[in-house]
């Protein structure tokens, strides 16, 4: 026996209404079709559910029986439903995807994007360019949904994150620098150099990207900042002029050799992690989906 959610329904509304115009006006049917209905279920049931006369409409004992039953197969279907539409959203949603250094990487995002569009090909995923003040690339401000981070992360309890690479931190150096013609040096060579530094609303970045951990391994005291940068560009042109060195990961350095700027490898200092992270409490299918993907690519690095 098939019983249609429509029929459920309109019994639902005479039982709780026990009266068949009002049911019917809450229906946006007219009385005689809804009555129509329930006669024809009552048929498919083989039992009368209501009782009625020209005063009143009453359930009978086979009504009362099934209308808690009815009601949990409506509210069953209404979840659902509701849960398809929101997966229908999803598929065709937009993914912001904050990022504050290129995460091309070889191939990093094509790779991370075929496998996310598995699990939701009608899904697109945005880029979205954020300022090195925010080391969070805009998930703190919710502006971004995922993003790529360096680590380690300003109250890192509040994310998320997968590592996608760690890469050695080189140093930049003016061309004309004492130690721009070696082969590498070590940082106990630099500790006394000028260092160039990200903004001071992003602590425990900036701390990272001066090496401070490092530095106090070798018992040297805080650096001296000759400058503060906030985009490649901007670090660029501090190098030209001679503001000071700076560490940079392996994969940005294309970023910094324009001409005027080399790069040399450092021993002593340890490496950077390079991440795709997220917000701890976001739960979305979207979200979940880009992460494992990025997990997956990761992986296979």
């Amino acid at each position: 026996m098939d019983v249609h959610g429509r029929d459920l329904r309109y019994f639902v509304a005479v039982a709780e209404q026990l009266h068949f115009t009002r049911a019917a006006e809450s229906l946006f049917v007219s009385q005689p079709a809804l009555s129509k209905q329930i006669r024809a279920l009552e048929r498919q049931l083989g039992a009368p559910l209501f009782e009625r006369d020209r005063q009143s409409v009453r359930l009978t004992p086979v009504g009362r029986a099934l209308l808690p039953h009815a009601r949990k197969v409506l509210d069953a279907w209404e979840e659902a439903h509701g849960a398809v539409r929101q997966a229908t959203a999803e598929q065709q949603g937009t993914l912001t995807v904050g990022m504050s250094t290129s995460p091309g990487r070889g191939g990093l995002l094509p790779a991370i994007r075929s496998r996310f569009t598995e699990a939701h090909p009608g899904a697109r995923a945005k880029l979205r360019q954020v300022g090195w003040e925010d080391a969070t690339a805009g998930l703190a401000d919710g502006t971004s949904d995922v993003a790529f981070v360096w680590l380690p992360l300003s109250g890192p309890e509040r994310f998320r994150w997968v590592v996608m690479a760690t890469e050695p931190r080189l140093v930049a150096l003016p061309e004309a620098h004492p130690l721009a013609g070696r082969e590498s040096v070590d940082f106990a060579e630099l500790l006394d150099e000028p260092f160039l530094a990200l903004p001071a609303l992003a602590p425990e970045l900036r701390d990272h990207w001066l090496a401070l951990e490092d530095r106090e391994v070798l018992g040297a005291g805080p650096p001296r900042i000759g400058g503060e940068i906030a985009s490649a560009d901007e670090t660029y042109e501090a190098l030209v002029d001679g503001l000071g060195v700076c560490l940079v990961a392996a994969g940005n350095v294309p970023l910094l050799t324009r001409g005027g700027v080399v790069v040399r490898p450092v021993r002593g200092v340890s490496p950077s992690r390079f991440a795709l992270a997220w917000r701890a409490d976001d739960t979305r299918g979207l979200v979940r989906h880009y992460a494992r993907a990025a997990a997956r690519v990761a992986e296979a690095l």
